[in-house]
């Protein structure tokens, strides 16, 4: 991933002298463990301990020589040590080494991205928290439905966001699992104690069977859930972006005090932040097919996935990395025109509230679909410049015998549409700040 797009520890962590660390303590984490069982000696152990990770550049001259990444660092390795050398990756195959340090990689990776799910799902329930009674348009089709507030609306990304970090959770548990069974996964040249071991030193837990690697469908899997987690994201930056246009003008994405939108047009502010999110999702959803394609290795494996996964899966964490920890900030320094919501919430007349006055005529003993075209021939009347809902329902004779104006005026208010929306809170746990707040105040 390009620095760009890739937060600082994920690129440490994804960096190939980070991988050479974790090889290392492979290695030695399975010579601690055959000490333990009498196979070599402590002394064995205790200098194989003490070997720092080879150099990233004598490495990279070996593997020149010898085509191959994991034999150049064991190579490297074992020239800082003298007999004790021999003991170095003894009855072990590549993937021993390669698939347990990549497990410590997304143990890593994933902790990492679950902090920073966490601290988006703060953002939103705090942002959502202060807007629970800021009521604004609803929307479907892009067209105006019915009101809800602004915290509704946060709150129903809000529970997407928590249960995208449950499944990622789900799905990393499955992938970090490591494997000390040698070059077939027979244990014939390493024993399942000495995995065990190993594998416990290091925090993780074996693979229950294994070929030479792994299997790749719990890469594949994590692979989908980060997508899909990206996939949630972008719906959230969606709705933010669409929010922002010009014509609804109800939320602005942060905008820095030197920052400019164009550098050709002064009055410009794009939520590009946000147009970052919805980009960086299709690159999440183009790395799962490739953990996909990774899952089908011939037999006991080939080295087909090696090449895909070296990209996919450090690109795919860095990026949603990225994504989470810039919607984050987006969130928390969002602009709230609660003006903004309110004028269009009263668009026409309150037109987008018809739905109340069908209900009542109906409530009434007018039949249905007499009720039905009577409101939609005053709003659709309405829903034109000049146009207003409220004053043509007060100045209809129809609608009047039915309800009165009084009835009209609570049918047009907002309360039956803000009180039913307390359960959803209540089910999330978010609680009703006090005082309520108002629409209109411009904040």
């Amino acid at each position: 991933m390009i620095d760009r797009y890739a937060p600082k520890e994920l690129r440490a962590l994804w960096s190939e002298e980070s991988r050479l660390r974790l090889w290392t303590r492979v290695e030695q984490a399975v010579c601690r463990a055959r000490a333990q069982l009498g196979e070599i000696s402590q002394a064995e152990a205790s200098a194989i301990a003490a070997a720092k990770p080879p150099g990233l550049e004598r490495v990279m001259q070996l593997e020149a020589e010898q085509g191959h990444d994991l034999a150049a660092f064991v190579t490297a390795l074992q020239e800082q040590l003298g007999d004790e050398g021999r003991q170095v990756h003894l009855g072990l195959t590549s993937q021993d080494v390669v698939d347990t340090a990549l497990a410590l990689q997304l143990k890593q990776a994933q902790a990492f991205l679950d902090r920073e799910l966490e601290a988006l799902c703060q953002a939103l329930a705090d942002l959502g928290g202060r807007h629970l009674r800021t009521p604004m348009i609803g929307r479907t089709h892009g067209m105006h439905a019915e009101p809800v507030t602004f915290g509704f609306v946060l709150a129903n990304h809000l529970d997407e966001v928590r249960r995208s970090r449950r499944r990622l959770d789900l799905a990393a548990a499955d992938v970090v699992v490591g494997k000390i069974s040698g070059t077939v996964g027979t244990h014939a040249t390493v024993s399942a104690e000495v995995e065990e071991l190993a594998l416990a030193e290091l925090g993780l837990r074996p693979a229950a069977i294994t070929t030479q690697v792994v299997a790749r469908d719990r890469h594949a899997a994590y692979l989908c859930q980060l997508a899909l987690t990206g996939s949630v994201l972008e719906r959230l930056a969606t709705n933010l972006r669409h929010l922002q246009r010009t014509e609804i003008g109800e939320l602005r994405e942060p905008f820095g005090t030197r920052q400019k939108g164009s550098s050709a047009m002064p009055h410009k502010r794009n939520p590009v932040r946000l147009e970052q999110v919805c980009g960086l999702s299709r690159v999440l959803r183009g790395l799962m097919v490739a953990g996909m394609e990774d899952v089908a290795l011939w037999h006991e494996r080939d080295i087909s996935h090696s090449s895909v996964e070296r990209v996919a899966l450090p690109d795919a964490t860095m990026a949603l990395g990225h994504m989470l920890r810039s919607l984050t900030e987006v969130v928390g320094g969002l602009e709230v025109d609660t003006a903004a919501m309110a004028a269009n919430l009263e668009r026409r007349g309150a037109v987008a509230r018809s739905q109340q006055v069908l209900l009542r005529l109906v409530s009434h003993g007018m039949a249905r679909e007499e009720a039905y075209r009577l409101v939609q021939r005053l709003a659709h009347q309405a829903d034109r410049p000049g146009g207003d809902f409220r004053a043509l329902c007060l100045a209809s004779p129809e609608l009047l015998d039915r309800l009165g104006a009084e009835e009209v005026a609570q049918a047009l208010g907002l309360e039956q549409y803000l009180a039913g929306i307390d359960a959803s809170f209540t089910r999330l746990g978010l609680l009703a700040p006090e005082p309520a707040h108002p629409a209109g105040d411009g904040g």
